[in-house]
């Protein structure tokens, strides 16, 4: 149970009072609504290909996010959130947009990519009505900046919109040793106004290396070293599971894998920590909220595959999400399915913005606000990759944990209960054909209500890269 304060309490019941039955001249007390947090300051981080299962607040075995972990014991810890996509462009996108990937249309790096004509996307010509979380808050007065590691959330594609100052690491994967000092550095000169802090990382994502390399903190002492973990190993690994479907990698090559995704994420849970330590000690924490999240997981072979994008199975879709706030330091752990799109309207909710009806009803997700208060949340969590053009999929968890996958290409589907078998190793599309079905017409459905009838294009697929070894010259 939650309660409030006995100051706010008391005057709640003086405003009951003179409402109820007001004498002559009495004088009426307004009160803050408990959940309204009006000019505090918002800081949102994204750990960049952070996969959910390897929190140690989601049972973890070895102790890699102490940091993440000691947030969520103060903080309102969603422990099933699923992201719309399961990649960076469009699951980012995403939080700063308040749609689905198929609205903001940052779908993949180019909006065209053929022999004669190579165009990037951008936000403002693939979506050009959609404001963005930026420029909400700096609409209502927030100073606001943006330090990321390039890649998939540089600017150019859309995220710098609304903007005083975004920071992304000439490395095309850069980690939070460089946007967290340059984070720091533009807090300290803006700590005493309100702001919004966007900070990003790439640390533990398959082409970020630690600065210095691996000491192989985690790795078997007996592995014979067939793998380093280089980059270059990893995008030939991701590029061949591509190809053939399935990795031919042995138990103990998965476990290095593993492992050495376990030190980048503890390596980037210590540069958090100095960041809440250098935080703490602006003395503002109790005026600001933080997210931290990640936009999308990352496979090591639960599926035959390496990295992310490819598939919507739960290693690439579950994510964390953590809400801290301020006034509110006992820990909550909420179990309903929610998803990504929700993060904005809950932004927007707890932050109290002034924003045009206009800009609100674009807002596809709804405020997890009710959820903290101890009230049940039942929705359907939709997702969706056109990954590389590689694949199309969409994708529906319901509330009640039956998951079905849709490949358009190809015309099949996937089902499987998250009940019972948690990691997605039985299809049971053709044991139950009703439900599939079922869950079918509801994919279709959803995305025909935002604007996107399925079954009025075809799904080829082609060629546009993320990575340039990927794009043959012209």
């Amino acid at each position: 149970m939650r309660f409030l304060c006995v100051a706010t309490l008391l005057a709640s019941l003086l405003v009951c009072g003179c409402s109820c039955g007001k004498r002559p001249g009495a004088i009426e007390v307004a009160v803050r609504d408990p959940w309204k947090y009006r000019d505090y300051n918002l800081v949102f981080v994204s750990f960049d290909a952070l996969q959910a299962a390897h929190l140690g607040c989601m049972d973890y075995s070895r102790n890699v996010t102490p940091t993440i972990d000691a947030v969520a014991r103060e903080a309102f810890h969603f422990t099933r959130t699923a992201s719309v996509a399961s990649w960076t462009v469009p699951a980012s996108m995403t939080w700063f947009t308040g749609v689905y990937p198929s609205e903001h249309r940052m779908v993949n790096k180019f909006a065209i990519f053929n022999a004669r004509e190579r165009k990037l996307a951008t936000l403002k010509e693939r979506a050009p009505d959609l404001v963005t979380l930026a420029q909400l808050m700096k609409s209502n007065g927030y100073a606001t900046g943006g330090f990321t590691g390039n890649a998939g959330v540089s600017g150019g594609f859309g995220f710098e919109q609304g903007f005083d100052v975004y920071f992304h690491e000439k490395d095309t994967f850069g980690r939070f040793d460089r946007s967290v000092p340059e984070a720091l550095e533009w807090l300290n000169t803006h700590k005493n106004q309100k702001f919004f802090l966007f900070l990003h990382g790439y640390d533990v994502h398959g082409q970020s290396t630690p600065a210095g390399g691996y000491d192989y903190r985690f790795v078997d002492q007996q592995y014979d070293g067939k793998f380093l973990g280089s980059p270059l190993e990893q995008e030939a690994l991701r590029e061949e599971g591509l190809e053939r479907g399935r990795l031919a990698l042995r138990d103990e090559d998965v476990r290095f894998w593993r492992a050495i995704y376990d030190e980048k994420i503890q390596r980037a849970d210590a540069l958090f920590r100095q960041f809440l330590d250098q935080f703490e000690a602006l003395g503002i924490s109790d005026k600001t909220l933080f997210v931290i999240t990640s936009d999308h997981g990352t496979e090591f072979c639960e599926h035959g595959r390496l990295d992310h994008g490819f598939t919507l199975y739960q290693e690439l879709i579950h994510v964390p999400l953590i809400f801290k706030i301020p006034d509110r330091i006992t820990g909550n752990i909420i179990a309903d399915r929610v998803s990504s799109i929700d993060v904005m309207p809950t932004i927007l909710d707890l932050l109290d913005l002034d924003i045009e009806n206009a800009d609100r009803e674009r807002l596809r997700g709804k405020s997890l606000v009710p959820a903290m208060k101890g009230e049940p949340v039942a929705r359907d969590a939709f997702s969706e990759t056109d990954y590389r053009e590689y694949t199309y999929k969409r994708s529906v968890i319901t509330p009640d944990g039956w998951k079905l996958i849709v490949t358009l290409e190809k015309k099949t589907r996937e089902l499987y209960d998250l009940n019972t078998d948690p990691k997605e190793t039985r299809d049971l599309a053709a044991e139950q054909p009703e439900r599939a079905a079922e869950l079918e017409r509801k994919v279709f459905a959803h995305f025909q209500s935002i604007g996107h009838d399925l079954t009025a294009r075809r799904w080829e697929t082609g060629l546009n890269p993320v990575y340039p070894s990927q794009a043959p010259k012209k």
